[in-house]
Formats: structure tokens, C-alpha cells, sequence
């Protein structure tokens, strides 16, 4: 098409619409070139075309890389998914629309591409995704509070060799659905998982968890233990033992009020990028992007404010306390902790070995979302881990 480049005219060529995903299958993705000129994919069904970008128009998600990658991502039909994979190609805004076009432009048309989809469970909930890999094993990858399937792209590219990867959003988080009236603790997340991987026709399957993740993942553990086969658990979020000074108050605001906030963009950009060390810069920006698409929607951020809630009131003791419950854990268990994390402290790995003394754990230097900051090491133990007893039962 005149007017635009023919690396990028070949790379929208390709466009593919199985494995691409988005809402009335209609989006707009923005390719900057560095100290160049910027275009739009306009995607309709599907139908990609490429035109000089409309500045008058709001694209979903920018993806900006210099001429040289981008020729090299035109021409290869791998490149982009490596470059990004590199830190060639940065993408901002929506992940889930960046990184789909990335997918459905690369060619590929083997079983265990990277692919993006929806699945409606039986409890009405539609729950979106990304899958990749086809292994005989199934690792189903659960985000942390705020976070989305995109935090665990990491882990997808790292085990989708051996096995088959998915990554789902909770509901209330990314591009799941958000119900106003549901609970958003760890028994519902839990239940919606087990519902996710019935719509999948999924028995049963490795799970790892970061964070909140990592609490819905052990749920899974305590409530379905014939769904889940090994449980990897990245600095997962566990029930306080200290005293929980505001418990009292918080127990009478309802996580609803969320829906009234009216907070414009900038304001609440602008305290997520102070509370969070290098907010602007590489996959920590990314995740703020992806924190603020759910939070700047009302059902999102009541969704947020009400899984915040009750990780912050879960009871750590009694009959039905966490770590009651916690020492009755039936699935064979992989804690991984950051020896950086300010947000669940590596001093919460003495209480884990004495209530739970045949888990399994491994510190890593990092903060809190291992499979991020230190993916090398953190997918090498997770791979360890999963194969340990796949290997006892193949010399058995």
C-alpha cells in the first residue's frame, strides 16, 4: 500500500485470525518506528490493513521498535515474538491486543503456536487466555492481585517445549469477566479455575501461582486435590500472622464503593508509578499498563478492592484457618521465594517448612514476581520441580 513500509505491509500480510483475540474482534494497533513515522493496523474480523497512522484516533496497544528490527521482524516470521523476547520491541498499553498481534503476524501455523482465546465456563463466566506449547502435561499459570496473564508470557515461552502452558485472567482481572456480586477470595478464584479447566476439558494439571496467584493455586490444592498435580508457588500470598490492625474497620467497607470512584487517569497513573521502583521502564511498566486497563474500569477496580480485602482479613488460624489448612495440603508443593520481596517476606518461608515440612523451596535474588525479574532461574527450578516425578515414574 503506498504510503506505508513493505517490511510492515509483509508482516500485516500474514495476519492470521485464529489465534488473535479481541472484543467485537475489532482493534487498532499503533507500530512506531524509532525517530520515524507511525502507522496503524486496523484489524476487523479478519481483515488487518495498514495505514499511516490517525493521530485523531485512540490505538489499543503501541508497539515501537528502530527500522532495522522492524525489517528483521517483517522478513522473519519468528521476529517478532524474539525481538520482543529480546527487548527490541517494546509494547505498551494492552498487552493482551500487542502481544496477540505478534502472534497471529508470525507465521506460524504448527499445533502449539501462541494463541489467544475465550472460554465460557458452566458458571457463565467467560474467562480469556493464552496458550501455547503441546505436551502430554498441562501448567496452568495463575497471576498475582492487580496482575493479568501477561506476567506469566515468560513462563509460556520457557516451558511451552515440554509441556502444554496456559495463562488465564481471573475473573475481574485483564480481559475476563468482571461480575459485580462475586466474592473475589480464594475459594471463588479457585472455583472459577477448576470451572476454566472443565471448559478445557483439563483433569488435571500442573498449576503456578504468583502472589495472589500463589494463594489460588494452594486453594486449588486444598479444595480440588485430584485437579492439581504439582503446585509451583512464586512468592505466594499467605495469610498474616501479625496483627491486622484495621481487620475491624475493614470488615464493614464494602469493595462495591470502587464502582463510585471517579479518579481521572493521570492522578491514578501518577501514585501507581510513585508506589512502584521503575514503573516506567520495561516489564514493570508493562504491568502497570496492565493494572491500569481493569482498574480504571468500575467493575475492576471493585474486583481489585475486594480480592485486596480478603487477603488482608483471611483468618490465619482456626478450624478453617490457612495455616490449618495449610499443613493438610495434599499436592506435592514448590515454594519459591524472593530474597527482595518486600511484599511477602522470605522470613514467611520458617513458617511454611514447620507447618509444612515436605514442601520443597528455592530463594532467588528478586522481588516479588520471580517469573519476571529472574525468569532463568526461576523457570530452571519450576522445570526441575515438574519433572522430578515424571522422572521416578519413567525408571519405576
Amino acid at each position: 500500500m503506498a504510503g506505508t513500509p513493505a517490511y510492515l505491509q509483509q508482516l500485516v500480510d500474514r495476519f492470521d485470525p485464529e489465534p488473535f483475540d479481541a472484543p467485537n474482534d475489532r482493534a487498532r494497533v499503533r507500530l512506531r518506528v524509532k525517530n520515524g513515522a507511525e502507522y496503524d493496523v486496523t484489524i476487523r474480523g479478519s481483515e488487518a490493513r495498514l495505514k499511516p497512522a490517525n493521530e485523531d484516533a485512540h490505538p489499543d496497544a503501541t508497539l515501537t521498535a528502530g527500522e532495522n528490527t522492524w525489517k528483521q521482524i517483517g522478513a522473519d516470521i519468528r521476529g517478532g515474538m524474539t525481538a520482543y523476547g529480546r527487548g527490541q520491541l517494546e509494547i505498551r498499553h494492552n498487552l493482551h491486543i500487542g502481544v496477540g498481534l505478534l502472534a497471529a503476524t508470525s507465521g506460524m501455523t504448527d499445533p502449539g503456536r501462541l494463541e489467544f482465546h475465550r472460554a465460557k465456563t458452566k458458571k457463565g463466566t467467560t474467562i480469556s487466555y493464552l496458550e501455547a506449547g503441546t505436551g502430554p502435561q498441562t501448567v496452568i499459570c495463575i497471576h498475582g492481585l492487580g496482575g493479568t496473564k501477561g506476567s506469566f508470557l515468560p513462563t509460556v515461552a520457557a516451558l511451552a517445549d515440554e509441556y502444554r502452558v496456559i495463562a488465564l485472567d481471573l475473573p475481574g482481572f485483564g480481559d475476563s469477566d468482571k461480575p459485580i456480586a462475586a466474592p473475589y477470595d480464594a475459594a471463588y478464584f479457585a472455583q472459577a479455575t477448576a470451572a476454566f479447566m472443565d471448559a478445557l476439558d483439563i483433569d488435571k494439571a500442573h498449576v503456578v501461582g504468583n502472589s495472589m496467584g500463589g494463594r489460588v493455586a494452594l486453594e486449588l490444592g486444598f479444595d480440588y486435590p485430584d485437579r492439581a498435580d504439582k503446585l509451583a508457588l512464586l512468592a505466594p500470598s499467605l495469610a498474616w500472622l501479625r496483627e491486622r490492625k484495621w481487620a475491624g474497620a475493614l470488615r464493614f467497607v464494602r469493595p462495591e464503593l470502587g464502582l463510585l470512584q471517579v479518579a481521572p487517569r493521570p492522578i491514578v497513573e501518577a501514585v501507581v508509578q510513585r508506589m512502584i521502583p521503575g514503573a516506567r521502564d520495561g516489564w514493570t511498566a508493562i504491568g502497570v499498563d496492565e493494572f491500569m486497563r481493569a482498574y480504571l474500569q468500575p467493575r475492576g477496580r471493585a474486583a481489585f478492592y475486594a480480592a485486596a480485602r480478603n487477603i488482608y482479613l483471611e483468618e490465619p488460624h482456626g478450624e478453617k484457618g490457612f495455616w490449618t489448612r495449610l499443613a493438610a495440603l495434599e499436592p506435592d508443593s514448590l515454594f519459591v521465594w524472593g530474597k527482595r520481596d518486600n511484599v511477602v517476606p522470605i522470613r514467611f518461608a520458617r513458617h511454611v517448612e514447620e507447618v509444612l515440612p515436605g514442601a520443597k523451596h528455592v530463594e532467588i535474588d528478586c522481588g516479588h514476581v520471580p517469573q519476571v525479574e529472574r525468569a532463568d532461574d526461576t523457570h530452571r527450578a519450576v522445570r526441575g520441580f515438574f519433572a522430578a516425578r515424571e522422572r521416578a515414574a519413567a525408571t519405576a
